[in-house]
């Protein structure tokens, strides 16, 4: 548990932390959503398609250890590296409006 004296709040999840804007801003909280997202989204590729990530490395040219460290979250993606790992699963990126984003979570949320 994380004590702001100066608010007296107390975080007692990440959540709290994460909503909390004094710690966490909407521009960061939208990359770290996006980070764990797509991370997600690479390993169920990768998991459907019956890969290792040996296999996809091989596939991709990226380095084993590299998807790894993608993977646990240990390395940010950069888009060079997540073009390349997301290809040979199906899978591209787009940029979206935020209120088409924002629309579409909320649905998926209902």
């Amino acid at each position: 548990m994380v004590s702001d004296v100066d608010n007296n709040k107390q975080i007692r999840t990440i959540t709290d932390y994460m909503n909390d804007e004094t710690r966490v801003s909407p521009a960061d909280r939208a990359r770290i959503n996006f980070e764990v997202s797509i991370i997600g989204k690479m390993i169920e590729a990768r998991e459907e398609k019956g890969l290792s990530q040996r296999e996809l490395a091989a596939m991709s040219g990226v380095k084993q250890p590299a998807i790894a460290r993608l993977e646990s979250m240990k390395a940010t993606p950069q888009i060079d590296t997540l073009f390349k790992v997301l290809y040979p699963l199906g899978y591209t990126i787009e940029i979206v409006p935020i209120e088409s984003s924002s629309r579409n979570t909320q649905m998926a949320e209902t």
